[in-house]
């Protein structure tokens, strides 16, 4: 059994909702249930463990709703749970700031052990400053500046930055960040979108990013991240 930790579930089909909360009270978990974002809202006092969210509600697009829950609580899990199953809404919903996205229909046990992932990752301990060059990272305050100026990074740029500082020196793989960051395999193994993202990064980071100084490109393998050269 869970130790009474509160899931808060977001859905406008009142079916759902009923499913959710008697098959996740039945492993221990407290559970809070909102038909619109509204009502979310009502329940975010105290704030729950666990954020399930649909992106189809009556008040609201689900995904503005998450990237401002994860504005304001950054270390709060959100996992989707939608009918959505494009690979255009997998990559939209993720890089909102989601922590998980779930397909529906969805089997109980796996989402209960999706669940408990995201609740072993929140516990980690606050994680130390990163710097590379004039570049600073502060993870737990979600903060990028260069020479002090404050950086606005989206929640996936954010969080590919900091695998690439961790790793300060080491080339990463384009597989090896894509299980870090996306765990759906059957959506990123093919994709560009990991260089996309880095283009990206590139163009608010780097000075010049054709040239970059920061996140360098090892040819036919992936990724590294470096300080700069005077």
């Amino acid at each position: 059994m869970e130790q009474n930790q509160t899931i808060l579930a977001v859905d406008d089909d009142g079916d759902i909702l009923a499913v959710l909360k008697a098959n996740l009270e039945m492993y221990g978990f407290a559970v809070r249930t909102a038909a619109d974002i509204q009502q979310a809202r009502e329940l975010f006092s105290p704030p729950p463990d666990v954020l399930l969210l649909d992106l189809n509600l009556p008040d609201g697009d689900g995904i503005v709703f998450c990237r401002q829950i994860k504005e304001e609580y950054h270390d709060l899990p959100v996992i989707m749970l939608t009918a959505r199953d494009r690979i255009s809404d997998k990559v939209i919903g993720l890089d909102s700031g989601a922590d998980d996205y779930v397909v529906k229909p969805f089997d109980t046990l796996e989402l209960l052990a999706r669940i408990r992932v995201c609740l072993r990752r929140a516990k980690h301990p606050e994680p130390i400053p990163l710097v590379c060059g004039d570049l600073f990272v502060e993870p737990a305050q979600r903060l990028v500046t260069i020479k002090g100026v404050p950086l606005e990074l989206t929640p996936k740029e954010f969080d590919l930055l900091c695998l690439l500082m961790e790793s300060q020196g080491k080339i990463l793989s384009r597989e090896a960040i894509r299980r870090a960051l996306w765990k759906d395999s059957k959506i990123y193994s093919w994709s560009r979108v990991i260089d996309v993202h880095i283009q990206h990064l590139r163009q608010k980071i780097e000075v010049e990013p054709s040239s970059p100084s920061y996140i360098h490109t090892v040819p036919g393998v992936g990724y590294r991240c470096c300080a700069a050269q005077n």
